[in-house]
């Protein structure tokens, strides 16, 4: 089989391009016929190392796939049919990666293939919550509020996502220049006072003492230093790979004081806003939670999602495992009990959701207020630390010479 990227054009007069998988040349002109359209082009796509594209991570930004989500969804309400969607879409979408999928995806509903599961064939690009609420979405019929949900709820994870990489950035960005500013003093400029002090011949002090070791140790023993940083990052790389590492890693991620409370409330947030769109969307409960699981990137949540799973089999409430669970407050697993006795689930976790989306807005607003100075704080002591070391003996040297 090869495949074919073709141009055709509709009864309607529409042109559209696609792909599509053949035999041979004469076999796809003859399936593109049966389906009474006028082929304008028909080449075989050839595949090659130089032409395949790598993506390094998600292939599709969130931006772009937010606005395909609001975009499907505005043409299925104006009575436009999913065929021409996709194919419109296709075309004037920014993002390649998803420009490809949904020309493969066009070519699959040609073939009476269901959205749902042509999209499902691209896991990299179409998420499971999309595929799964899309698929509920046709069994119902209400593709269109469907799309709606989906875009909603994409909205929300990407500015709860931005906020706390926003709260995160500005103390990694200022922790790096602490300790390009260290090694640079360190290096470039105590080692121009080291013999100075030698010649005094006296008792220097002890910050000075430690100073100047540190100063010898990174000039000659460099490649202590770096081996002991590669060492660490690829034993946290290691660890990530095995279950019990990544657990222990998640757990300290949560335990981190300040940024630990604030993951743990963007994981909240994720937790109930996806649980709340796929219940609305009619997809199936324990499906939901097995969605839920491999979407919010974390161990200790993901444990307590598959113990209330069990819990579900079992004939028992859904918030039962999760009140012994201590990543969930009381007033979340409160609300989702009380959401499962009233038979009004999807709108507790919706209003959780909106709590918490809140909450970390609010959280990364004062922690900008109250970071900046703390870090500037942070790295004149850290610079006036080894200035002090430098200038304590200079000053003990004048006093003396006086």
């Amino acid at each position: 089989m090869a495949d074919f990227i073709y141009q055709v054009k509709s009864p309607s007069g529409r042109q559209i391009r696609g792909k599509l998988s053949a035999s041979n040349k004469s076999a796809a002109m003859e399936e593109l016929r049966k389906r009474n359209l006028v082929v304008l082009s028909l080449n075989e796509q050839r595949s090659s190392i130089l032409s395949t594209e790598i993506y390094i991570g998600h292939p599709v930004k969130h931006e772009h796939f937010i606005m395909y989500c609001r975009q499907f969804a505005t043409l299925m309400r104006a009575g436009v049919t999913i065929v021409d969607a996709t194919s419109i879409l296709a075309e004037q979408t920014e993002s390649k990666a998803l420009k490809k999928a949904l020309i493969d995806v066009h070519s699959s509903l040609l073939r009476g293939i269901p959205f749902s599961r042509a999209a499902a064939d691209f896991k990299r690009i179409f998420p499971a919550i999309f595929v799964n609420m899309v698929h509920a979405g046709e069994e119902t019929g209400d593709i269109e509020g469907t799309l709606e949900r989906l875009a909603r709820y994409f909205e929300k994870q990407h500015v709860t996502r931005e906020k706390i990489k926003s709260a995160m950035t500005y103390p990694l960005a200022v922790g790096i220049l602490a300790i390009l500013a260290v090694v640079y003093l360190l290096k470039s400029v105590v080692p121009q006072f080291v013999s100075m002090f030698a010649s005094m011949n006296a008792e220097l002090p002890l910050i000075t003492r430690v100073v100047m070791s540190l100063s010898e140790s990174i000039q000659h023993e460099w490649y202590v230093w770096l081996l002991a940083i590669v060492a660490a990052v690829a034993a946290y790389q290691i660890a990530k790979r095995t279950d019990k590492g990544a657990y222990y890693i998640d757990y300290a991620k949560l335990k981190i004081p300040i940024f630990g409370k604030l993951r743990q409330k963007g994981a909240i947030a994720q937790i109930t806003r996806t649980l709340s769109s796929l219940y609305a969307s009619a997809v199936p409960v324990l499906q939901s939670l097995g969605i839920v699981e491999e979407l919010v990137g974390n161990k200790i949540f993901a444990a307590c999602l598959r113990s209330s799973a069990d819990s579900l089999r079992q004939g028992n409430p859904l918030s039962e495992p999760l009140k012994r669970a201590w990543v969930f407050p009381p007033m979340v697993t409160q609300m989702i009990a009380i959401g499962e006795e009233t038979g009004a689930l999807d709108q507790m976790l919706e209003k959780i959701a909106d709590f918490y989306e809140m909450d970390v807005e609010n959280t990364v607003d004062r922690l900008k207020s109250l970071l900046e100075p703390l870090l500037i704080v942070f790295l004149a002591a850290l610079v006036g630390t080894i200035v002090a070391a430098i200038m304590l003996p200079m000053f003990s040297l004048y006093g003396q010479m006086e």
